[in-house]
């Protein structure tokens, strides 16, 4: 590794992250400069916006594969328009119904465009020609997956605008419009590319699972902040046993029922976890692999520092820099991402308590996901990794938390999958 370029990542602690993010995983460059570059205009404005909306997603999304860059560029970003939509509590219910049910249809209207929101991310609204051009840029079968999921999303998303969470039934469902379809999406994008089988956008039911995991982890997760938001999210059907308001759970003297209650959330989340390791076990394009594998290992490890602890109900629990680190390195390939749900779920093993009432479930769904997984404690070996592996982790050894700090955001964001 040479000393300049030692320097120049020193110097430059976001692209450490860009080097540890993927070139570990497969050893991939990012999006070349002279590429970016060459793109039209309208294309680059595109990728303008996918920086300003998720530095995150951006970073991620720009180490895929060939023509799969710009199909996900431009699916994010009219997903991410319309959820901008469905976020502005200024527009009124009678304008945002039928703006979600057929935002689809501003897809192919070259000059649709909206002015009055309030958001931050506004400008993918203000500027939507810019983006549905470059949606009818792409090749018809990106078209019609991407205008597809967006037509159900937003008749997901109108349905549940005045509709509370009350069963877990109406969980999944609500998960299943928000991040569930994306997951769909996404695989469905995977496989018209060619870098995927054919059955990775077949079995939506897989794909459906990783979207659900990731979200319901975030909505476990942002308990507190979301009481703050006025907007609830955990089921009534399970939440109903512990408490006569969802708010009561943040009360002192209810803690030990707020922990409980979480735990089953968690128990429920974890169901998710062997359809997540199916879906990975499939995939055999690098890129792709990393994009998938990374929000599912940071989940899991969100779950096992929340399960049965008090500190979701009075701030916010996070894992650690240093772990995300770790966690973006190690996840490059299937047995590692076992061996990291492993470490995880026997971690949550470890603390379940005997007097939990969701204590005989989440000892079943563990048991099945050890079944599944590497039959050892500790993360399998990293022999197979390159010297270039080994280089980085005495770099970060040696960085200081002011650079890794710069991990502190991304994790958030990859956890969050509420951006999707």
């Amino acid at each position: 590794m040479p000393m300049e370029l030692l320097k120049k990542w020193l110097g430059h602690p976001e692209e450490l992250y860009n080097l540890v993010k993927f070139k570990l995983g497969g050893y991939k460059a990012m999006m070349p400069q002279a590429d970016e570059d060459a793109l039209r205009d309208s294309l680059r404005t595109c990728y303008t916006y996918l920086n300003q909306t998720s530095r995150s997603f951006a970073a991620v999304i720009r180490a895929l594969d060939g023509e799969l860059r710009n199909a996900v560029c431009i699916f994010y970003l009219v997903l991410r328009a319309l959820d901008t939509v469905e976020d502005d509590m200024t527009i009124s219910l009678e304008t945002k119904v039928p703006m979600l049910e057929n935002f689809h249809s501003y897809l192919y209207q070259s000059e649709w465009k909206f002015m009055e929101s309030k958001e931050k991310d506004r400008q993918v609204l203000e500027d939507f020609p810019t983006i549905s051009l470059e949606f009818r840029n792409l090749a018809k079968v990106y078209q019609e997956i991407i205008a597809d999921v967006c037509h159900m999303m937003g008749l997901g998303m109108a349905e549940f605008l005045e509709k509370k969470v009350d069963s877990k039934q109406d969980w999944d469902k609500y998960c299943h419009y928000v991040a569930g379809l994306v997951g769909i999406g996404l695989s469905r994008l995977f496989s018209a590319s060619k870098l995927e089988d054919p059955i990775i956008g077949q079995d939506t039911d897989l794909a459906n699972s990783m979207g659900l995991f990731l979200q319901k982890t975030n909505i476990i997760r942002d308990y507190l902040e979301d009481q703050v938001e006025e907007r609830e999210f955990w089921p009534s059907e399970v939440w109903s046993k512990y408490a006569k308001k969802l708010s009561d759970l943040a009360m002192p003297e209810n803690i030990d029922k707020a922990v409980q209650c979480m735990n089953e959330l968690i128990t429920n989340t974890l169901h998710h976890v062997p359809d997540v390791l199916t879906y990975l076990s499939r995939l055999r394009n690098q890129s792709v692999f990393n994009f998938c594998a990374i929000p599912q290992v940071m989940a899991i490890a969100t779950l096992a520092a929340c399960y049965n602890n008090k500190q979701v109900f009075r701030g916010v629990v996070k894992i650690r820099k240093g772990q995300a680190v770790t966690l973006m390195m190690d996840a490059t390939n299937i047995d590692a991402v076992k061996a990291i749900m492993y470490q995880y779920v026997e971690e949550i093993y470890q603390k379940i308590p005997s007097t939990d009432p969701s204590s005989s479930r989440t000892q079943q769904i563990i048991a099945s996901v050890r079944s599944l997984s590497v039959p050892s404690g500790t993360l399998i070996s990293r022999a197979h990794y390159s010297p270039i592996y080994l280089s980085c982790v005495m770099l970060l050894a040696a960085l200081s938390w002011h650079y890794l700090s710069t991990f502190s955001k991304v994790t958030e964001e990859y956890v969050h999958t509420g951006e999707n």
